[in-house]
């Protein structure tokens, strides 16, 4: 392979924990505020902070038949936190929060220069300075095309309710409710919770309760543009036999293909038996009970196949403007060597492939890495493009060579292994949360030469940062940067 003029390196932190230190694709359920006071106080940021530190006082109404809008109310403010504001509000305290970071960062930047002795490098002042005005997403409300519900006690004390929790285990405090007025989440979604809690409510077994045993677990739904649905139970077996498992599976089965649950029209529906806390496909095989093994989602000309496992961003439409930025960005040519890292389905690098050279992915998800070659040769015929399966930080230094000699990269961390590899002169890095591990790998990415920490490379240096939203009504929002060197 001939050395690559340009590589594009896609930090991705939707990732599952775990995988880079920067990553995390956990769903957006945070409460707490992604940022510190800004300096300008307007009446807008002013309000949207006071729901964000969870300050809103709660009153149980003295009526019984208003006790659903009250835990509805508690759950938005927690699920949503943003859903009072008008969305024109809610961009300017996306915007805000996004200058915000990026001062902290320049604040490190300079502190760190500082400690070292060393002048702060003019390229680093006024990093917000930086920024774009945020891309809104297109679809506002019922934007989500993945949702996964809990199953726990609701505020009526059934152990059989299915949502999303609120209060903390640490003072016993927890409820499910039911989330019928989250503003993110479509009418699908909720009509498939709202049948499996009906079919939790039939079923003779308990639901997985924390110490107390008991079986039935979440339930997620993933959608696509068509209207197409695939519904995935976790089930914890605890003692049943092969031959009991066997009923249960057919019982839900049963419900979802002919009984009441037929009215939600799944395409497919997996089950999984997990003992863990959390359980992948290669943990806890997901066993197709109907339907087809897979959805399709069209997006930027390509035919995406998802598999249960693999991650794809839950704003569809959004993800479309997220991929063109980051094209725009990276300056993708015929000389390109494009590296994706935390790649998922492989829809970034896919949708530049016809304009680089080569597209590399990264995935540990082992479907995902599936679902992306499929893509790759099956549906749209690419040819350019090449996906492995596993860790980043064990496979990424493998295949980086430094362009002088073709020796191997062999630094174990992957931020390291980017920085000291000096073909790589460009770097798009895409990030929902952009603070902590986040801040610490840019400042690797970006510092001086540090030998002692084996960062030997030519820093990179910030030009560009260009937020988008891909998460009305919540905090949050990707942030994509540009550095080069």
């Amino acid at each position: 392979m001939r050395g690559p003029d340009l590589f594009l390196s896609r930090v991705g932190l939707f990732s599952k924990p775990g995988v880079l230190p920067w990553c995390a694709r956990k769903p957006c359920r945070c409460s707490q505020p992604l940022w510190a006071p800004a300096c300008v106080r307007n009446a807008t940021y002013v309000r949207a902070k006071k729901y964000l530190r969870g300050q809103r006082c709660y009153r149980k109404p003295s009526h019984l038949g208003q006790l659903d809008g009250y835990w509805q109310e508690r759950l938005a403010d927690v699920m949503t936190p943003l859903w009072r504001l008008s969305y024109e509000e809610q961009l300017k305290v996306k915007f805000e929060a996004q200058k915000n970071t990026l001062q902290r960062l320049e604040s490190s930047l300079q502190a760190f220069h500082g400690h070292h002795g060393t002048a702060a490098a003019p390229q680093w002042e006024e990093l917000s300075g930086l920024l774009h005005p945020i891309i809104p997403s297109p679809v506002i409300n019922g934007y989500r095309n993945k949702s996964t519900f809990s199953v726990n006690r609701g505020p009526d004390g059934n152990p059989k309710t299915v949502g999303y929790y609120l209060g903390t285990w640490q003072d016993g405090s927890i409820v499910c409710v039911q989330p019928s007025h989250l503003k993110n989440v479509p009418e699908k979604h909720h009509g498939v919770a709202q049948c499996y809690e009906a079919f939790l409510r039939q079923s003779p077994l308990d639901p997985l309760l924390f110490h107390e045993g008991g079986h039935w677990r979440e339930l997620t739904v993933r959608t696509n543009s068509q209207g197409h649905a695939m519904a995935i139970v976790t089930f914890h077996p605890q003692e049943l036999s092969q031959e009991e498992l066997c009923v249960q599976k057919e019982a839900i089965k049963e419900f979802f293909s002919r009984g009441p649950g037929a009215v939600c029209g799944l395409t497919s529906l997996y089950f999984q038996e997990c003992t863990m806390p959390h359980c992948g496909h290669q943990q806890a095989p997901y066993q197709l009970l109907f339907g087809e093994p897979h959805i399709f989602e069209d997006l930027l000309g390509l035919n995406i196949r998802i598999c249960p496992d693999s991650f794809f961003q839950v704003n569809t439409a959004g993800a479309e403007l997220l991929y063109r930025t980051v094209g725009k960005l990276s300056g993708v040519n015929s000389n390109t060597f494009l590296l994706d890292v935390c790649c998922g389905t492989g829809a970034i690098g896919l949708s530049l492939a016809r304009q680089a050279s080569q597209v590399l992915g990264i995935e540990w998800v082992e479907q995902a890495v599936e679902d992306a070659r499929w893509t790759t040769t099956a549906f749209n015929g690419i040819t350019n493009c090449e996906f492995h399966a596993g860790r980043a930080e064990k496979i990424l230094p493998r295949l980086l060579r430094s362009k002088d000699g073709g020796q191997f990269i062999v630094d174990p961390k992957v931020v390291r292994a980017i920085r000291n590899c000096r073909a790589i002169r460009t770097i798009v890095f895409v990030s929902c949360k952009p603070q902590g591990e986040s801040t610490r790998n840019i400042m690797e990415l970006c510092c001086p030469p540090n030998p002692s920490r084996k960062l030997l490379g030519e820093p990179f240096v910030l030009r560009q940062a260009i937020p988008v939203d891909l998460f009305p009504h919540t905090p949050h929002c990707e942030l994509v940067l540009l550095f080069t060197r």
